[in-house]
């Protein structure tokens, strides 16, 4: 990054962390390919195989991981290949989902960004995020499961944005990403609660996904998911006090009431275009988005903010906090924004 440049998009990717870094290069010098029967194959299966011991229990699974270059390819291996047929996914999911999900159902909204429980109570595959990753808002996950099993139908989340930070919630499929949480990009996960949930396709990761194993990144994946998340604590606090910032400069908090991931806020700023914000902070070295990193480069409108209902949804922007942000970082985004917002005025 360039001098005096200030990064707050870490929903979008968030720095490799050093120790994950570490752990790549030594995967780099065991270079041999994990499928292969001789000595040095047979030691690179045994580092992969402990590293997915290593990130079960990182995150808390019991059931099967396999590795993907990450959510995305993650999210179209469980949609495709799902043995329940896909019901219905909520009204604010990735694109990658809705581009995936043709026309099934889409579960509307409350005001708060939340999805009714009982709305999930349906026979088949539902699809619901974890964490919201413009908004930050939390679903209620353990009703949601409770509904989505009670009608004998499978819940697969989208956990990109919590996995790493939270808890994983009591779902039958998860996706995540290694770069959201300090790992390196183009590696990830699906978790199944059981492999027969999904329709194999022969190839390696226990037939369900061809392809040469990513070694490196894999080690570099579970040295980061190990080194935990007590820097959640230290978002909490930067975000409360960036938002008392935002509220007093005539700004609004999207979704304030409802649970949130410490790390992720969304704030409007009357009659100023997000696209306008965008400009005129990365003009200041400030780097934040609208929406997520998927559509904020063509800076098309928010469907989220839109299923939420949100008035003038086109003046929101995220504001996204890391494990290296400081409060002269928060401070220093505020100060820009209470400029921004009084120039306006």
């Amino acid at each position: 990054m360039m001098p005096n440049s200030l990064y707050l998009d870490h929903a979008a990717t968030t720095p490799l962390l050093p120790q994950a870094a570490e752990a790549m290069a030594r995967g780099y010098a065991m270079w041999a390919n994990p499928s292969s029967p001789h000595r040095a194959g047979r030691a690179a299966r045994a580092a992969l195989e402990q590293a997915r011991e290593r990130i079960a229990a990182a995150l808390g699974w019991s059931g099967e991981v396999l590795f993907t270059s990450g959510a995305n390819e993650g999210l179209a291996i469980a949609m495709a290949r799902s043995q329940a047929p896909l019901a219905a996914v909520s009204a604010v999911e990735h694109e990658a989902v809705l581009r995936l999900a043709g026309d099934a159902a889409r579960l509307p909204v409350d005001a708060l960004g939340a999805v009714a429980p009982a709305d999930c109570a349906l026979a088949g595959l539902v699809a619901v995020q974890q964490v919201n990753n413009e908004t930050g808002v939390i679903q209620p996950m353990p009703a949601i499961a409770e509904a989505v099993r009670g009608a004998g139908g499978l819940l697969l989340a989208d956990c990109a944005q919590g996995a790493g930070k939270i808890a994983l919630p009591d779902a039958d499929m998860v996706v995540l990403s290694a770069h959201k949480f300090g790992g390196p990009v183009g590696v990830g996960a699906l978790l199944l609660r059981d492999a027969g949930l999904i329709a194999p396709s022969g190839g390696q990761e226990r037939g369900y996904r061809p392809g040469t194993e990513n070694l490196p990144g894999v080690l570099g994946m579970a040295a980061a998911l190990e080194l935990g998340a007590q820097w959640l604590e230290q978002a909490a606090a930067l975000r409360a006090r960036l938002e008392a910032a935002i509220v007093a400069a005539g700004g609004e908090v999207v979704a304030a009431q409802a649970p949130r991931l410490p790390a992720i806020g969304a704030y409007r700023m009357p009659g100023v275009a997000a696209a306008a914000q965008l400009i005129r902070f990365d003009g200041q070295g400030i780097a934040i988005s609208a929406g997520s990193a998927c559509s904020s480069g063509s800076l098309r409108g928010s469907h989220v903010l839109d299923a939420m209902g949100l008035t003038h949804p086109g003046e929101v922007i995220r504001v996204s906090i890391g494990r290296e942000t400081s409060e002269a970082d928060v401070d220093r985004f505020a100060q820009a924004w209470a400029a921004m917002a009084e120039g306006r005025r």
